[in-house]
């Protein structure tokens, strides 16, 4: 039986108190969508099965370049975190796997952590690796870059740690490799582009040659930071070519926050999928760059359109087809498991609210060339409020109908800031 970390008790009855408004706000709802010719039914049961995997380091508070400012009941180690991880599941029944970043969450026996993930029924999402910062006792720095480093014992040791990435995940029944880096150059004439990609494409071709065969590998694409005059990775044309280099286990992974402001992301979403290149997402919101906000809390419409082309591929069977989704941010000033929960239901009120566009009406007035009759076609979807299928979805795989609300009224974070000793504040950084 998975072990609870909130009172199934404490749960029901913050149910109870809503349920009835909910029952009201759902029928309502399914018989304005019945009028279009939507079965609320339908939508429901795809949403109650859509899920997005939770980042082990969002737990924690995150930090800037300036300062982080560490809350009560921090995670001290990745049994914490996936204590975290569990209530999120719990309340939210959306987010059963977590993915985990080494070294920051290595063990000595990963078969003690799978126990433990096993327990609070979490599985495990894809590997993250780390090459963009020093872990203690490293060798070799990685000040001026990893996987293109001008020293080939560097590169070698970056090539090492991804692979010892892929043993760890293996042993944990983790299906995929994340390789984000942040080489790079802040100067013009610091390093030579050609030679440092070519030095790139050979240590992931090392990578690549490890991956067990029912493995995907992700590259991430990120425009500037660290480095600030050019990053090796810089775009998705650039990441297409990567994986389009590497072979047919290697996809492209977008994350929200890294492109220029004001890049049609959802765009070159269509483009991953017209040829067989999107591997997934790491999603978050951004206003300024890679802010790492909780997704939705800027720019919702943005969300939108990226989820009303994933759900125009999943419509027409696009061959392929199977994005990982993941969340990826920095919790500054909330709490962090309050905002991975608001966030995991504002990605499934993005796809809620795809599923209910009038996809014969929009191809139809595309065709015709009907522009606004196109756009108000999406708009109307996105202006509809879908939460009652998102609560509807999460109370029938035993979740909360409000987490946030029950999450407070069950004291967790009271509870583990008891059992939990202090972080002193520090410097900047991610935990």
């Amino acid at each position: 039986m998975t072990e609870q970390r909130i009172a199934a008790d404490v749960v029901a009855a913050d149910n109870d108190r809503r349920a009835a408004a909910l029952n009201a706000d759902y029928a309502t709802l399914g018989e304005k969508l019945d009028r279009d010719g939507i079965d609320i039914e339908v939508i429901t049961q795809k949403v109650a099965s859509f899920h997005v995997a939770v980042p082990s380091w969002g737990v924690g508070t995150g930090g800037t370049r300036f300062a982080r400012f560490p809350a009560p009941g921090e995670p001290h180690d990745i049994f914490d975190k996936l204590d975290d991880c569990a209530v999120i599941h719990q309340l939210t029944r959306a987010t059963p796997t977590v993915s985990l970043h080494i070294p920051w969450d290595k063990v000595d026996d990963p078969r003690r952590l799978k126990a433990h993930a096993d327990a609070l029924g979490l599985g495990f999402d894809a590997m993250n690796s780390n090459t963009f910062s020093d872990a203690p006792g490293q060798e070799k720095s990685y000040k001026f870059g990893s996987l293109s480093h001008t020293d080939a014992a560097t590169r070698r040791q970056a090539v090492e740690h991804n692979i010892e990435c892929i043993e760890i995940g293996r042993a944990l029944g983790s299906k995929a490799l994340t390789v984000w880096i942040g080489d790079g150059s802040n100067f013009p004439g610091q390093s030579h582009f050609t030679r440092s990609f070519e030095r790139y494409l050979d240590s992931m071709k090392a990578i690549y040659q490890h991956l067990p065969a029912n493995w995907r590998l992700f590259t991430e694409h990120k425009m500037y930071e660290p480095a600030f005059y050019s990053t090796v990775v810089q775009d998705w044309g650039t990441n297409y070519l990567i994986a389009t280099e590497l072979g047919e286990k290697a996809f492209c992974l977008v994350d929200l926050g890294h492109h220029a402001p004001n890049v049609n992301i959802e765009m070159i979403v269509a483009r991953l999928i017209q040829f067989g290149k999107l591997g997934g997402f790491h999603f978050n919101d951004s206003k300024y760059g890679d802010d790492d906000l909780d997704t939705g809390s800027v720019d919702p419409f943005r969300l939108f359109l990226v989820f009303n082309e994933l759900v125009d591929a999943e419509e027409r069977r696009s061959e392929g087809f199977a994005p990982a989704h993941m969340i990826d941010q920095s919790h500054n000033v909330t709490d962090p498991v309050e905002s991975l929960m608001r966030s995991a239901n504002e990605i499934r009120r993005a796809y809620a609210q795809a599923l209910i566009v009038d996809r014969a009406a929009l191809d139809t007035f595309q065709e015709d060339n009907d522009a606004l009759m196109a756009s108000e076609t999406l708009k109307a979807a996105f202006r509809t409020d879908v939460e009652p299928i998102l609560a509807q979805a999460r109370l029938r795989t035993g979740g909360a109908i409000d987490p946030i609300a029950a999450y407070r009224a069950s004291g967790y974070r009271r509870k583990v800031a008891e059992q939990r000793p202090a972080i002193a504040s520090g410097g900047g950084g991610i935990v």
